[in-house]
């Protein structure tokens, strides 16, 4: 084969994987590039503009890779090699000017996107809604401690409400993540994570365990629905209502009891202070002992 058609013939290949590309790549959904809420969309731009920076680094190093080996290909008789770049000071300083100017480019988008999009820092005004969340082996429990409901594997949210998710383990670590609301962040055991969102679309979004955690894990998965806050509340009132059912500490053991694919459930009522008793019977079990002891009848 001519060195000529071999060279075609690669034109050709990365012609049809473009084009195969620019086919199949529109018709996918990517959550995190396809945000509902507010934290999620800076963390989109963030992405993307990290993205286009190191570009300018790639781009030119991809193209100078192509044209070097097509010049001094071996069927090129008129290119003459000539090593001697080594003490070219200009050439030298070109190529460690343009990194240091992109790393210190993405030191500053990265310094200011940290505190901006900080776990822990609200992200609108208003009065946040607080969410407890669990990470159980294999299911989530989420828990409206002043709303005093709970549910399992199913999460509703107000549209445009501060949402403050206070976050636990009781099972081996594990990862809370909404990927079209947010980024992810650790649950453990016996320690109290947060992370603020702020839903901007209403819609039903998958959540899901960003940590490998057994056997059970392919099935530890969630819906996040967003509702207006007039439907929220009525959903409040209607799910005390309800009497699906008392969360109290002893039916929480008989939950936190290993299970695969646990179908969605709720609770009409949460009896006392179970998310700081969850948290204490690993950092301290005499208080858990004394907090379970003091839990409402």
């Amino acid at each position: 084969m001519s060195g000529k058609l071999r060279v075609v013939l690669v034109i050709l290949l990365a012609v049809l994987v473009l084009a195969a590309l620019a086919v199949v790549l529109p018709g996918l959904n990517y959550a995190q590039l396809n945000p509902k809420g507010l934290v999620a969309d800076k963390q989109r731009d963030l992405l993307i503009t990290a993205s286009l920076i190191m570009l300018l680094v790639l781009v030119p190093v991809y193209a100078m890779t192509a044209w070097i080996a097509w010049r001094y290909r071996e069927g090129n008789k008129k290119a003459v090699y000539r090593p001697d770049w080594d003490r070219n000071r200009f050439i030298e300083g070109v190529w460690w000017a343009v990194p240091v100017v992109i790393i210190g480019v993405l030191s500053v988008i990265t310094w200011q996107s940290s505190h901006q999009l900080d776990p822990f820092r609200q992200q609108a005004d208003g009065r946040p809604l607080t969410v407890q969340v669990v990470a159980l082996q294999w299911k989530w429990l989420f828990i409206y401690p002043e709303q005093g409901v709970a549910a399992l594997n199913y999460l509703r949210l107000p549209l445009d409400r501060p949402l403050r998710f206070e976050i636990t383990a009781d099972a081996p670590m594990n990862s809370f993540w909404i990927p079209q609301l947010g980024g992810q962040i650790y649950a453990m055991p016996g320690m109290r994570s947060q992370l603020n969102l702020v839903a901007s679309q209403p819609g039903k979004y998958p959540g899901r365990s960003a940590n490998i955690s057994g056997e059970g894990f392919s099935g530890m998965t969630f819906t996040a629905e967003v509702i207006s806050q007039p439907d929220f509340n009525r959903w409040l009132s209607n799910a005390a209502a309800a009497g699906g059912g008392v969360l109290d500490w002893a039916a929480y053991q008989r939950l936190a009891e290993p299970s695969k694919n646990q179908p969605a459930a709720l609770y009409s009522s949460v009896k006392g202070n179970l998310f700081d008793m969850i948290i204490a019977k690993y950092v301290a079990p005499p208080a858990a002992q004394h907090l379970n002891a003091m839990k409402t009848p």
